[in-house]
Parts: C-alpha cells; structure tokens; sequence
C-alpha cells in the first residue's frame, strides 16, 4: 500500500472572491471548483460555507474553506515560514524572475530570490496570511538530495540528541 501523492492542501480563505483574485489572477492557477454547502460534512450542523480550488499544472489543487460563521481573526495573521508555508515549483530560474515580475507589478511585497542550493526561492503572502513560496531547482539539485537522503537519518538522530542535551541543561539551570 503507498500514497500517490497529494491531491490538495486546504487552508481557511478570509474572503473567496479575495482569494480567487489572487491565486487565479496573480498566481495564474485556474479555479477548478467551488462547492457551496450549508452543512459540516459528517455531522450535519448547519454551518454554511464554501470550498475552493485551484488546479497545479501537476493536476493537483491548493484549496481553501471560506466558513465565516466559525473563522476567527487570528487564522489570518501572517505565520512565519517555519510554522506554514506552501512552496510551489517553477520550472526553471527564467520562470522564477517572470513570477517575480508579476508578483511585483501586482504590488505584492515579495523577496527574493534566496540561494538554498538546491533550490532558489520566492517569498510572499496570500491575502489569507498564508506564506507561499515559488522555487526553481538548481542544476545539481537532484544529486544534492540524493547526499542528503543518504545522511538523514544521522543527520535526525544528531539533532535529537543535541536537542534532548539542550533541554537537560535548561532544566538544570532552572533548578
């Protein structure tokens, strides 16, 4: 049994004309469906809302949940990276600066592009406070993660323990 891959990521929309504008208009990613419903699936509590999405060259979709009833302001604030973001790929670097261009004359702050050597990246947000990156990979990128993948697990098991010494000596110094 294995996964396919990823058919969508779905993320709460402020406002789904507001999101179409920029996904389908900015971005250039089609609306593929909007699906209104009035009733959370499975439980049948009325809770009227709408389903978005936008269809990836690969065939897959970033979607997005416009529920006013039960959104709060907080979902909205800018995350940093770390805690989400969606990266997209671009198929080359000459693609990544067009994506820029168009970014910048949308009056989207955008910055970038940064040199992860593996890959080269844009950062901005969506109107819903969601990070989004676009990538193109560098020229050695596939044997740069090939290195990679054979240390991950060193790499993983170094890091837990710096992590778990790291957390021993904060507990002692607060003793």
């Amino acid at each position: 049994m294995q996964i396919k891959g990823i058919h969508h990521s779905a993320y709460r929309c402020r406002d789904a004309g507001e999101t179409r504008a920029f996904y389908e208009d900015v971005l250039g990613l089609p609306l593929a469906a909007a699906l209104a419903f009035d009733e959370e699936p499975g439980s049948g509590r009325k809770h009227p809302y709408v389903h978005i999405f936008f269809r990836l060259p690969d065939g897959n979709f970033i979607a997005f949940f416009d529920a006013p009833d039960s959104a709060k302001p907080d979902a909205f604030r800018m995350a940093h990276g770390f805690d989400r973001h969606v990266a997209f790929e671009a198929a080359g670097l000459d693609e990544l600066a067009a994506h820029k261009a168009r970014l910048d004359a949308a009056g989207v702050p955008c910055f970038g592009p940064i040199d992860h050597h593996f890959v080269r990246s844009l950062y901005f947000y969506d109107p819903n406070g969601l990070q989004l990156e676009i990538t193109a990979r560098a020229p050695d990128h596939d044997a740069i993660m090939a290195r990679e993948a054979a240390g991950a697990r060193d790499v993983l098991r170094d890091w837990s323990a710096r992590k778990m010494a790291a957390a021993a000596a904060a507990a002692a110094a607060a003793e």
